[in-house]
């Protein structure tokens, strides 16, 4: 299979499948990340808001195991300590997403470690390429957690493929099985990033409940909203909203945000106060790929079927030329 699926991104790497795990911060802990890099991808834990402790932790959980680190860019300000305990663990590579990387591309550049930076627009791929960046993520609206309102998945990765040459882009959003691999791939993507599917898995940090709650929805259950930043009073840009599972307190606040922040006095406790598996208060993020996740495996199972499946379906497209 890995021959079957060897791409510019596989070759950057080092890796056996162009499959990468997002960098969830709720979800994408040491333990997952090392087990999707012994899987043949890569695996990226995430880091809070650009918290210093966080990567020390999971990067401790990994082990031994090669990984990445990704980091929220517009968090960066307020803890530039974070870049510095990333870079200095030696990762596979630093993922620089929401907000301009331009001013941290240097020191991850001059660190000698590679540079993949999440866009959600063509402009934005030009821009991070120009800069550095030697890997690009093109996410769709598709994407499970916060990402940009104006493009899917579908129609922006061969725009940014077409933008940006060489530089190897990957795909994000919505992609939950190996079909989604293989459209990625034909859509000239040397690899994906997929977060949602490997959430739901046994090495994730989500809960028990969390993962069955989304093995039970489906994509038209979600929405990209606001209020669970507004009400936690994250300082998230308002062009990256996030999509998540619909529950009572979404549609009882979505679109009455500026209400909400007035309240959030009131409004935060009694959010924060109720219990972890009270779905139809609490957020749990999720893509639109939902609809193909129907059980909770381990990462390497969940790696072995994306490859497999992928690999089928590149063949039968083949199979129709003849």
């Amino acid at each position: 299979m890995a021959a079957l699926l060897d791409t510019a991104l596989t070759r950057l790497l080092g890796i056996t499948h162009p499959v990468l795990l997002a960098p969830m911060g709720s979800a994408a802990g040491g333990r997952l990340a090392a087990a999707v890099t012994r899987a043949g991808g890569l695996g990226l834990v995430g880091s809070g808001y650009a918290d210093a402790a966080a990567i020390r932790r999971e990067r401790a959980e990994a082990g031994n195991t090669r990984v990445g680190v990704g980091l929220v860019t517009w968090a960066l300000p307020d803890g530039p300590d974070a870049l510095d305990e990333a870079l200095a663990g030696r990762p596979a590579v630093v993922m620089l997403s929401f907000g301009d990387p331009v001013p941290w591309l240097p020191q991850v550049k001059a660190a000698g470690c590679l540079a993949m930076c999440q866009v959600q627009s063509v402009g934005q791929a030009v821009a991070a390429v120009q800069a550095g960046a030697d890997i690009v993520i093109a996410q769709g609206r598709d994407a499970g957690g916060h990402g940009g309102t104006l493009r899917g998945t579908m129609s922006l990765v061969p725009a940014v493929v077409d933008a940006v040459g060489s530089v190897p882009v990957v795909a994000a959003g919505g992609i939950a099985d190996g079909r989604g691999l293989a459209a990625a791939l034909s859509l000239g993507a040397a690899g994906v990033l997929m977060g949602t599917r490997f959430a739901v898995s046994a090495e994730s940090l989500w809960t028990g409940a969390m993962k069955q709650r989304v093995v039970g929805a489906g994509g038209d259950e979600t929405r990209q909203t606001r209020v669970f930043d507004v009400v936690r009073g994250l300082g998230w840009p308002a062009e990256f909203p996030g999509r998540a599972l619909r529950n009572g307190f979404a549609d009882r606040w979505h679109g009455r945000e500026a209400e909400l922040a007035a309240a959030r006095p009131q409004e935060e406790p009694a959010y924060m106060g109720t219990q972890p598996d009270d779905f139809a208060t609490r957020v749990i993020w999720a893509g639109e790929g939902i609809d193909m996740i129907a059980d909770i495996p381990t990462a390497a199972e969940i790696m072995d079927r994306l490859v497999a499946e992928a690999a089928a379906t590149l063949r039968r497209g083949a199979a129709l030329l003849r």
